[in-house]
């Protein structure tokens, strides 16, 4: 499924690049993003951080845009923050895969927000394993998302903790969730131990949230390549 070839022109390709914020665009990055289409969740991120001053929260990229926001995509733990400043799936592979997809279904970024678990970062540290009370305590910053997000209406939990915190989301049984028919999708992580199986095993992992984005794009009325 991962060797098609982008649909898009090579400027599209670049901009799409720019969802998982490599270190070349880290400072243009950096100044654009409190730009007018991602401005509330970037404030949000200030907002977040300021709870708890020693920690820093990773910036969402000006790519994406708070009015056409259809799929939150939820990360579990990804170790260190990108050096960037901004959100990533984690690993340059579990990018590279979410990239992948993006381009094999041709979801645009636009349309997309990346969220982690646990906002919170020590600076310098990688995070270790979630204990539940840190699961939890991002659910207020996520129902918070939510609520800039205005067109959202799907999760995609990637890995066990996002996992954890989406069951706990839909337990909030907070009105947004019903009055936008929110569903969230449970799919394995895009790296660690569940592409560290045989090929056939991560080719069935990645078929598995492949199929996830293509449903949550048709639930939301964005059309697939394929």
């Amino acid at each position: 499924m991962c060797a098609s070839v982008s649909p898009y022109h090579q400027q599209e390709k670049l901009t799409f690049m720019t969802a998982i914020a490599p270190e070349h665009v880290e400072n243009p990055l950096m100044e654009r993003r409190y730009e007018e289409q991602i401005e509330p969740v970037n404030r949000l991120v200030d907002e977040t951080r300021a709870l708890r001053p020693a920690t820093s929260v990773s910036y969402v990229d000006p790519v994406h845009n708070v009015e056409e926001v259809r799929i939150i995509s939820l990360f579990s733990n990804i170790g260190a923050a990108n050096e960037s400043g901004f959100i990533d799936a984690g690993s340059q592979e579990a990018s590279t895969r979410m990239l992948g997809m993006q381009w094999q279904l041709g979801l645009r970024p636009e349309f997309l927000l990346p969220w982690n678990v646990h906002p919170w970062h020590t600076p310098g540290e990688a995070n270790g394993k979630f204990t539940p009370p840190q699961i939890t305590s991002g659910l207020k910053p996520l129902l918070r998302l939510l609520k800039v997000v205005p067109r959202a209406s799907v999760l995609i939990a990637h890995g066990t903790e996002a996992h954890r915190l989406s069951e706990q989301l839909v337990k909030t049984q907070n009105p947004l969730l019903w009055r936008r028919g929110f569903k969230t999708y449970k799919v394995k992580s895009l790296d660690g131990r569940a592409f560290a199986g045989s090929p056939e095993r991560q080719q069935a992992h990645l078929e598995e949230i492949y199929a996830a984005y293509s449903d949550a794009m048709a639930r939301t009325g964005l059309n697939t390549l394929k």
